[in-house]
């Protein structure tokens, strides 16, 4: 599945991450500037990629802006701003 329309979801408030989707042609490709990246860099995009394909999306580009969210606040803004983003087959 695909958005159809780029969306957006999260601040840039302590604890939070703003997420960007965008679509492509396919794949999914991830940009992340983080506070944390040196030490959680790599968890933090593996929660993403999980919450993808937890949601069978693809062709996604995802530009994700870190303040130190909790894993579960990261999938949570990827839902909401795939949803936003209006998901089809």
């Amino acid at each position: 599945m695909k958005i159809k329309n780029p969306s957006k979801c999260g601040t840039l408030e302590s604890n939070d991450i703003f997420v960007i989707l965008t679509p492509i042609e396919s794949g999914i490709e991830i940009e992340l500037d983080s506070i944390v990246e040196k030490q959680f860099g790599d968890r933090i995009k593996e929660v993403i990629l999980e919450k993808l394909k937890e949601m069978n999306l693809d062709g996604i580009k995802v530009v994700a802006t870190d303040k130190g969210a909790l894993d579960y606040t990261i999938a949570a803004r990827i839902e909401t701003a795939a949803i936003r983003g209006g998901i089809y087959a």
